[in-house]
């Protein structure tokens, strides 16, 4: 097979692929459009035994968003803070704050997301026209990864398959466009359709207007321009967890069910009303005019002995009640999330019963920061060698530590008491660091140390405990006492 024809196989096999399924059902369910009943039609058995859609019955369609919740939940949890850098080495340390900035932390937390929906994310860094190393948030649905190994942890090449927008004439279309990255720079190409294929019988057309080949870099050397590339594939994949599966994977079946008993229990109570209606001798043609009868004139005609009695269906709102509880429940288990309906939250818990509540979001973010540190690690090599391309030096041998400071829920009154207790035991950097109220411990030992000598230089000159008593003073006007 040519380079060609193996793109094309692994385009055609991802598109009908169900991990990318996934992906973009996931990207639906956190948007609210859970497609299982916002799709529902009410439908009932017609005159000749099969199913036909009835409009007449309500047919009400209750979405809730899970998805976005728990997604959003494990991202503020996880990086709702900003991300500490660590490194023993000052010049590199301002270097990497460099990079490391506003910006990034921005998007680190959406790439985040990202890989929580969709079971990976994926970083791209580039130079932009300013000649500043920067990253893009590449979308995971666009993207397939050629591993090295079978752990996926090194790239061999990547595809990226994604539509983009033109006109021709007034008329908008969609492009497939494909790009193939590999150590040795991109090739470009656009997916042909049935009507535009010229003798190409794979599909893949050199894309002439983007280039059909490029290197990664492109350096300005006075009015030279000369290619360069990375000595990796220019990729670092963000992975919610090992086995790269998304959220939606785990909970999607238990909110499909949540929405479908909400919503049959509201479409009942808004049918309950009309009840079932028990005609006898009625004096009419359909049940059609007689349902139309009732509405319009709140009356209708019968002959002889006849009436119109009704029958009244109960609903079992206790079974219904504890079967959602139960899915709520399962939801946020599952999920590995915090319920903050939970009646647990309303009695003011204990640092320790805190820790239990946040147990399943603690294990889940312990996952998810193991997988982000190695990605950090890849993206660090391309940030070093940044820093060695622009000669702001060598630091390929120093450690760096990446700190992700959760946004944890506490107990702030057991947590004062603990850190009082703790005096004389641990230092008071320690104690000053894990006080809620501290924001920022150095400052904050600054202030206090500013306090302590103020204090100091108003009443140095009185005796303090264990200091040798001062010599009195004689009297005030001078007077002996015999």
């Amino acid at each position: 097979m040519t380079l060609e024809q193996i793109i094309k196989k692994e385009v055609d096999n991802w598109r009908q692929s169900r991990a990318r399924k996934l992906m973009i059902t996931s990207e639906r369910y956190y948007s609210s459009d859970n497609e299982y009943i916002t799709k529902r039609r009410r439908m009932v058995i017609g005159v000749d035994g099969k199913h036909v859609e009835d409009p007449n019955l309500a047919n009400h369609k209750l979405v809730h968003p899970f998805v976005r919740k728990l997604v959003d939940q494990k991202v503020g949890y996880l990086l709702g803070k900003p991300l500490s850098i660590q490194t023993d080495n000052e010049s590199y340390q301002k270097a990497l704050q460099t990079v490391f900035n506003k910006d990034f932390l921005r998007l680190l937390k959406n790439v985040g997301k990202d890989a929580i929906k969709k079971g990976r994310g994926w970083l791209h860094p580039y130079y932009d026209e300013e000649g500043n190393l920067a990253f893009k948030l590449i979308p995971s649905e666009e993207v397939i990864p050629l591993w090295k190994d079978a752990a996926h942890t090194k790239l061999d090449a990547l595809i990226r398959h994604y539509e983009v927008e033109a006109y021709e004439g007034t008329t908008k279309k969609y492009i497939q466009k494909v790009e193939y990255w590999d150590r040795n720079g991109v090739q470009r190409y656009v997916l042909g359709s049935m009507e535009y294929t010229p003798n190409n019988s794979i599909g893949l057309i050199p894309d002439i207007e983007a280039g059909p080949k490029d290197s990664h870099i492109i350096v300005m050397e006075g009015d030279e321009e000369k290619p360069y590339n990375w000595e990796r594939v220019p990729f670092v994949c963000f992975k919610y967890n090992d086995d790269e599966l998304p959220l939606i994977k785990f909970v999607q079946s238990l909110i499909d069910d949540y929405d479908l008993m909400t919503s049959d229990n509201s479409n009942n109570i808004a049918d309950l009303p009309n009840g079932i209606y028990i005609l006898k001798n009625y004096d009419g043609e359909n049940l059609g005019e007689f349902r139309h009868n009732l509405a319009a004139y709140r009356a209708v005609k019968v002959t002889d002995e006849g009436g119109v009695d009704t029958l009244t269906v109960d609903i079992n709102t206790e079974a219904l009640t504890k079967h959602i509880e139960q899915l709520r429940k399962d939801i946020y288990e599952f999920g590995r999330g915090v319920d903050t309906q939970s009646e647990k939250f309303g009695n003011s818990p204990s640092g320790i019963a805190l820790k239990f509540l946040y147990a399943d979001l603690d294990m889940d973010a312990n996952d998810i920061e193991t997988e982000f540190q190695a990605s950090l690690e890849q993206l660090r090599w391309f940030i070093d060698t940044h820093f060695i391309n622009t000669g702001i030096g060598d630091f390929r041998g120093e450690q760096v530590e990446f700190i992700f400071n959760r946004d944890i829920v506490i107990n702030e009154t057991d947590t004062i008491n603990n850190l009082k207790n703790s005096v004389g035991m641990i230092s008071d950097e320690t104690i000053v660091s894990n006080h809620p109220m501290v924001q920022d411990p150095k400052k904050e030992l600054e202030r206090v140390k500013a306090e302590k000598k103020a204090a100091m230089e108003e009443y140095g000159g009185l005796p303090g405990p264990g200091d040798p008593q001062q010599p009195k003073q004689p009297p005030a006007g001078g007077a002996d006492d015999e």
